[in-house]
């Protein structure tokens, strides 16, 4: 975790000081620093289906080129998820924009 920790902390830095990604897209770093309810359920969920599939998701992607069953259950529920959230976020930018 430590490790995990101090690699992005050095990408933040880095990325902090730049106004275009490496691939010339603006960049998108956070402004807030608030713990919304939206925060805490999202950190729940991942939470949960990390403690139950066993896996986060980098992990996840190396297990299911390495052919572990089990990680194909896992990537498509999280692939599922990411998209039921892009559906989601689209349909609230579409109410903002009526």
């Amino acid at each position: 975790m430590g490790g995990a920790i101090a690699v992005g902390l050095i990408a933040f830095l880095f990325a902090k000081r730049r106004k275009r990604s490496l691939l010339g897209l603006p960049m998108q770093i956070p402004a807030s620093s608030a713990v919304t309810l939206r925060l805490v359920l999202g950190s729940a969920v991942f939470g949960i289906g990390w403690g139950l599939a066993g896996f986060c998701p980098g992990p996840a992607l190396v297990a299911l080129g390495a052919g572990v069953g089990k990680a194909w259950g896992f990537v498509a529920a999280m692939v599922g998820g990411m998209a039921v959230f892009e559906f989601l976020e689209r349909a609230k930018l579409s109410r903002q924009q009526d």
